[in-house]
């Protein structure tokens, strides 16, 4: 069983890279998945024995984004904790930075926008499940989880653009500063969670 995971582990890394390397060479939309059984050196069955079509190889790469977020929702619903609204950001800005690499390939022109896409999704689907849970708010749980999710891809977007010049934590920090402007610090306390409405200056 040890084998076959490492072996598992290993034909996924091959995947992985070969399928970036191709994104940063020919873009997103032009690969095949021939290109990347070429590239990769394995059989058509390898290919599909772990994903499905290109689609599935390009968002796979994100999937530890997906665990960790879910892993620290479910935290704090067990717990009954409110969400920072920044923590989603910081997670991703974090990744982001990590994987500068896989980001400028495929979250840019090269990647035809499917990573933004599915990165928003994905924040959407988080916050919804705890909004759902943990706040009544006059705003609809629809509208604060969209709000979060949009500004967090598009400071992303940005952030590309701009060659990561700006430190994740500094860019986590803006996130936060703006995210809770006339909203408070957090879902389960802030003003927009308990229904208060506050003037412009």
């Amino acid at each position: 069983m040890a084998e076959q995971d490492r072996r598992v582990r290993r034909t996924r890394k091959t995947l992985h890279e070969s399928f970036i390397s191709l994104v940063l060479d020919k873009g997103y939309d032009q690969l095949t998945v021939q290109d990347i059984l070429d590239r990769a050196d394995i059989s058509r069955s390898t290919f599909y024995a772990h994903y499905r079509d290109k689609e599935a190889l390009l968002t796979a790469c994100f999937d530890g984004v997906r665990e960790q977020l879910t892993s620290e929702f479910d935290a704090l619903s067990s717990a009954g904790l409110p969400l920072e609204v920044d923590r989603p950001a910081e997670l991703i800005f974090d990744h982001a930075y990590r994987n500068q690499r896989i980001y400028r390939a495929i979250c840019g022109r090269n990647g035809g926008g499917i990573v933004l896409r599915y990165l928003h999704d994905l924040i959407v689907e988080m916050l919804l499940k705890h909004l759902r849970q943990h706040r009544r708010a006059a705003v609809p749980d629809e509208v604060a989880a969209e709000f979060y999710a949009a500004a967090t891809i598009g400071l992303v977007a940005w952030w590309i653009d701009q060659n990561f010049a700006r430190d994740p934590r500094l860019l986590a920090n803006d996130f936060r500063q703006l995210a809770c402007y006339r909203a408070g610090a957090d879902f389960g306390t802030n003003s927009l969670a308990e229904g208060a409405t506050t003037q412009p200056r």
